[in-house]
């Protein structure tokens, strides 16, 4: 074995050799198994390379706003300074007012809006159609929840009272009836949680139609619907429109008195990043981020020593090729197994973990061609492993 690896380099010294046994092998426990980076996906599949989600605390009972959530309307008089009204003073009857901690619609006031833009968004807003039945059918307990680009979410009463299916409560209104009516009584608070992506047109390119899910008090009732551009008043919308990146929620005046509370939202992450759709990249966006994780992986690797530093300089591979970490962990590995050579049979079987996971490692390296089925160590690896009885 040693005339094999004699051209790699000269022997290190005693004392690096004894560092290179002892350095313990913790960063890439789980580096070389998961398909490698490309030129969409950036990251390997389970990449520990990848960033931590952001943690979020959970509101503490059901429909609580979440620690990341933007509150809207938290039943006091104060959030009335998040909205404003669509008409002017001179044109309106009134104004939507706060009673009982209830953001209450007063008829003749107008559509009220949010002071905040959002787009893509998670939101949960409540509401109750009043109690005494008046009217039927669209003139009973009449609202709606408009989304940022103008597309509606019906409220209205429809306990005991039909209507047309495509404009009932939990409707994407004219587009999409909901897949069933599961309201409560009138007087009593329905519960809405949308999950709302926009539609993204582009110079009249649909590049993804949107969609809606709905949860009508906890009941499924629109489940990733198409937006098809979203529906209007006894006519269709078309798709081919630009659609705002962001924009207002808008509470709807149908003449009735409406009362809405507890209305927050959470923006959702983008669905096109630096080129690219559903988590894919464009190739230069992919190649640039790779080349970002390789050097964070080069300088965590320039704090380590051992096989850890030679393991890590090879797991930069994956994401970008550099001349200097490949030689850098050539040289590494050479005295590496070098010393193994060395090294006395109770001592080398102390060496099992490690010859194991660089086993794995120059293995899962060549498979998918970040080194060459010729790779120096690999084949001197193998024949310690096997001769060792540490793998078949």
């Amino acid at each position: 074995m040693n005339a094999l690896l004699q051209h790699r380099s000269k022997r290190f010294s005693t004392a690096i050799a004894v560092l290179l046994l002892a350095a313990p092998i913790t960063s890439t426990a789980k580096a070389f198994s998961g398909d490698p980076p490309d030129d969409t996906y950036p990251w390997a599949v389970h990449d520990l390379n990848r960033p931590q989600p952001e943690v979020v605390v959970p509101g503490n009972g059901y429909g609580e706003p979440p620690s990341d959530a933007i509150v809207l309307f938290d039943g006091t008089e104060a959030s009335l300074e998040n909205w404003m009204h669509a008409k002017d003073p001179e044109d309106r009857e009134g104004d939507w007012v706060v009673i009982d901690g209830a953001l209450v619609c007063v008829p003749g006031s107008g559509n009220l809006l949010s002071r905040a833009s959002f787009g893509d968004c998670q939101l949960h807003i409540e509401w109750a159609a009043p109690v005494e039945i008046v009217g039927h059918g669209q003139g009973r307990g009449n609202s709606g929840v408009f989304l940022p680009g103008g597309i509606e979410v019906q409220v209205l009463d429809n306990y005991d009272n039909p209507s047309y299916a495509d404009g009932m409560a939990g409707s994407v209104y004219g587009a999409m009836p909901p897949s069933v009516n599961a309201l409560r009584a009138p007087g009593q608070w329905q519960r809405y949680e949308i999950i709302y992506r926009r539609p993204i047109v582009r110079d009249g390119v649909v590049l993804d139609e949107g969609s809606m899910t709905v949860l009508l008090n906890g009941v499924v009732v629109q489940a990733a619907t198409p937006l098809d551009g979203g529906g209007g008043h006894k006519k269709r919308k078309p798709i081919d429109h630009p659609y705002p990146d962001f924009g207002p929620l808008v509470l709807q005046d149908h003449g009735d008195s409406v009362r809405f509370r507890n209305i927050w939202y959470r923006p959702l992450r983008p669905r096109v990043v630096d080129g690219g759709t559903n988590g894919r990249l464009s190739r230069e966006a992919s190649l640039a981020k790779r080349a970002k994780i390789a050097a964070q992986i080069r300088q965590d690797a320039a704090t380590l020593s051992g096989l850890d530093r030679a393991l890590r300089l090879f797991e930069s591979q994956l994401y970008e090729q550099n001349k200097a970490a490949r030689e850098e962990a050539d040289q590494v590995l050479t005295a590496y197994l070098e010393t193994l050579a060395t090294l006395a049979p109770d001592e080398l079987v102390k060496q099992k973990t490690p010859v194991l996971r660089l086993d794995r490692a120059l293995t899962y390296l060549t498979r998918h061609d970040i080194l060459p089925p010729s790779y120096f160590a690999l084949s001197t690896v193998h024949t310690i492993a096997r001769a060792q009885g540490w793998k078949e």
